[in-house]
């Protein structure tokens, strides 16, 4: 069967005054996330120069794609740049998503924005591609409605930075499976390996304690109240170790709580005070 392309959807011309510039999504940059959690953000590093290199020209069109996973790209803005402030990054990161470049978006493809998926292998380190590379994008999918990456994975493929945490918390497929379900449950510190184990039993079990996090960042905890917020904030990750029916007797999760406390040795080398 003959692959659909992207620009067989878009049906961009002139694809000489075209750039595509590439959102990676790594352990130091997540476009995905960021596309959840502050698109502005995700289009500052969009229009973003390098030290030394002005990526774009004015008049021309960026097609932005930020990377799901592997091949896998989401189309997140086709603008023309306006005007260029001849900016350099200097090391600072910047918050105005016009600091480097005046760009509009194009409205006849907005409605594609969040919806298309396409695959493209990358296979250099380059960012910023010519636009006649467009033959190189597979169209994989076009959404229904925005993408969504906040669905509840499954109890034991949870594992969520901080800011997810927050996204998703209110999220009903989150809150649904969280608020019925007792457990146990590990945060670790990325920053430096520590662990802290805890239990839900209580009002609404498990999303009662996250809830907690994510107001606090300590929970009430001893150990976790010597960090600062914004510590928590920025190396804290939430994972699932165990999960019980709501009608499970309370102490069969405070007595798994301690049998991971010993495995994981987080009193002795994380953030257990208990």
């Amino acid at each position: 069967m003959e692959k659909i392309m992207l620009n067989d959807v878009l049906r961009i011309k002139n694809l000489e005054n075209v750039k595509i510039r590439l959102n990676l999504s790594n352990n130091s940059w997540n476009a995905l996330n960021l596309y959840h959690d502050d698109p502005n953000k995700l289009l500052i590093g969009n229009f973003h120069n390098s030290t030394k290199k002005r990526w774009f020209k004015e008049n021309e069109i960026v097609i932005g794609l930020a990377q799901i996973k592997n091949n896998d790209w989401l189309l997140i803005d086709i603008s023309r740049i306006v005007k260029s402030h001849n900016k350099f990054w200097d090391g600072i990161t910047h918050s105005n998503v016009y600091t480097f470049y005046e760009h509009e978006r194009l409205p006849e493809f907005e409605k594609f924005f969040g919806r298309i998926i396409v695959q493209f292998h990358k296979n250099n380190a380059f960012v910023t591609l010519s636009g006649n590379r467009i033959g190189d994008f597979v169209l994989k999918e076009i959404l229904p409605n925005l993408l969504d990456s906040d669905l509840f994975p499954g109890y034991e493929k949870v594992n969520i930075s901080w800011n997810e945490l927050k996204r998703v918390i209110e999220k009903d497929a989150w809150k649904t499976v969280l608020q019925n379900q007792k457990g146990v449950y590990l945060l670790t510190d990325i920053s430096n390996g520590n662990k802290y184990v805890g239990s839900a039993y209580g009002e609404n079990m498990i999303l009662g304690r996250w809830i907690s996090y994510v107001k606090t960042g300590h929970g009430g905890n001893a150990g976790l109240k010597r960090l600062t917020f914004e510590h928590i904030q920025k190396n804290f990750r939430y994972s699932i170790l165990d999960i019980y029916k709501s009608t499970t007797d309370d102490q069969i999760i405070i007595d798994r709580e301690g049998w991971w406390k010993e495995v994981l040795q987080s009193r002795k080398f994380g953030y257990n005070e208990n």
